[in-house]
């Protein structure tokens, strides 16, 4: 999750992000048809088409009708992701698996409608044919969603009801700044386990086989802490 992931500007009727306000006047004075659809509708009534229709430079994701702002991650986020990453992939190839790992920025639309594409930062897939040109279509086997300061309880509960009500198999906070690791197991239907950056954790989809040594990572970015 990047930082200030879930900004989210306007609840109320007939408010929008700040995103397209910021942007109204050039795409009107363009006549721009993509910004006046999206301005005559209200927050829970954006689909995937209005997705697809705002501006390249614009980082949102879309979660039930709702759009959410975006923001470039920090250094430490990204950090913790590049290391993650290259740790399933290496197990993944190593042991000739079917399943394989995709880092943000992803497409995926979780729900397979059209009012929901959520950018995780990192998930695994057993199934490739859900694996689309410029999306992922479904609920991926795993998930991990990196943390900011930002973040409130009310914001990750959010994405944890999200991926579990969709049929991920398996989900991780990972928080860079706390230094915990949240293990939600959907698929056995475990009680969340917590762990810290001294510790290895197991990864759940593949029969805790895999363990990731978080000691090992924070001493390769701990840079990014000083």
């Amino acid at each position: 999750m990047s930082e200030e992931k879930y900004e989210y500007n306007g609840h109320g009727e007939g408010s929008y992000p700040d995103f397209i306000k910021e942007s109204q006047t050039a795409y009107q004075a363009a006549g721009d048809p993509a910004l006046e659809r999206l301005l005559a509708k209200k927050q829970g009534e954006y689909t995937i088409e209005d997705y697809y229709a705002l501006p390249k430079t614009c980082r949102v994701e879309l979660m039930d009708g709702v759009i959410y702002n975006m923001t470039a991650p920090t250094y430490r986020h990204q950090g913790v992701g590049g290391e993650l990453f290259v740790r399933f992939h290496q197990y993944i190839m190593d042991h000739q698996g079917s399943c394989f790992p995709f880092m943000s920025p992803i497409d995926v639309q979780l729900d397979r409608d059209d009012k929901t594409m959520v950018q995780p930062d990192l998930i695994v897939t057993c199934n490739r044919d859900e694996v689309r040109e410029r999306v992922y279509y479904g609920a991926p086997d795993f998930v991990i969603e990196i943390l900011s300061p930002s973040n409130t309880l009310k914001e990750q509960n959010r994405k944890y009801h999200k991926y579990k009500n969709a049929g991920v198999r398996e989900y991780w906070d990972v928080d860079p700044w706390k230094k915990l690791v949240t293990v939600h197991d959907f698929e056995h239907k475990k009680e969340p386990a917590v762990y810290t950056f001294e510790d290895k954790v197991p990864v759940g989809i593949f029969r805790g086989d895999l363990e990731i040594d978080f000691a090992e990572i924070y001493e390769n970015i701990q840079f990014l802490y000083e």
